[in-house]
C-alpha cells in the first residue's frame, strides 16, 4: 500500500516527526510512504483546501491507496477531502478512534489535529494512531458482530457518494484553474505522482493544469 503524507501549511513544522512516526509504524507492514508535504516551512503552501483537492487526484488516480492528513484542528483537512468523490476522510484524535473508523467506516483517508493537544508524547500517539489504523485489513467491522449491519451501511454510504458527486475530472475543470494548479504545482507531485499514477485520463489532467 502506498500512503500519502500531506501536511498542511500551518503544521509544516511537524511534517517530519509525523513522517517519521509513520514510518516507523507503517513499513514493517510492508507499506510505502511517500511524503507529499509540507516537507518543510519553505515548501509551496498548502492550506486545508488545496489538501482536499491533492488527496482527491491522489486517490482517485492511484497515485496513493491512503492519505494520512490533517491540519490545526483536523476539521478542515477533513471537510476539504470529503468534498471530493473518492476519498472518505474521517477524523482522528486517538488510536481508538483509528481503529474504530478504519473497521467501521473502512475509509481511505485521515485528518488529524496536528495542533491540539500535540505535547510531549505526540510522537507517541501518532505512531499508535498509525498502529491501529493499519493493524488488520480494514472493514471487519467493530464489534465483529455488528459487521453486517456495518458492511451493508458502507455499500449504501458508497451509492449515495456514487450518485451526488460528478466525475473528479469534471470537478477539477470546473474549479478555479489556479486554486487547482496551486495545489498540484509542487515538486512532490512532479516526483511522485506521475511515477505512481495509475489514471491516463488524471495524468493527462495534471499535466495540463501544470502546464498552464
Amino acid at each position: 500500500m502506498k500512503i500519502a503524507l500531506i501536511a498542511e501549511n500551518s503544521q509544516a513544522s511537524k511534517n517530519e516527526i509525523i513522517e517519521k512516526a509513520l514510518k516507523k509504524a507503517v513499513e514493517p507492514m510492508g507499506h510505502e510512504v511517500r511524503n507529499y508535504g509540507m516537507r518543510s516551512p519553505d515548501d509551496a503552501q498548502l492550506t486545508y483546501v488545496q489538501i482536499g483537492i491533492l488527496a482527491a487526484v491522489l486517490l482517485n488516480s492511484g497515485a496513493a491507496d491512503y492519505v494520512i492528513t490533517g491540519c490545526g484542528t483536523g476539521e478542515g483537512a477533513m471537510l476539504a477531502c470529503n468534498s471530493f468523490p473518492g476519498v472518505i476522510c474521517g477524523h482522528v484524535e486517538d488510536p481508538l478512534d483509528a481503529y474504530t473508523f478504519a473497521q467501521i467506516n473502512d475509509g481511505n483517508a485521515i485528518a488529524i489535529p496536528f495542533a491540539k493537544g500535540f505535547g510531549w508524547g505526540g510522537e507517541l500517539n501518532l505512531e499508535y494512531i498509525f498502529e491501529k489504523l493499519f493493524s488488520e485489513p480494514s472493514g471487519q467491522g467493530y464489534p465483529r458482530e455488528r459487521a453486517e449491519p456495518e458492511q451493508r451501511n458502507k455499500r449504501i454510504l458508497d451509492g449515495v457518494r456514487a450518485v451526488a458527486f460528478k466525475p473528479l475530472e469534471d470537478i477539477l475543470r470546473a474549479l478555479d484553474r489556479e486554486l487547482v494548479r496551486s495545489a498540484l504545482d509542487r515538486e512532490s507531485v512532479r516526483e511522485l505522482f506521475f511515477e505512481d499514477c495509475k489514471s491516463g485520463n488524471i495524468k493527462n489532467l495534471v499535466s495540463e493544469i501544470l502546464d498552464s
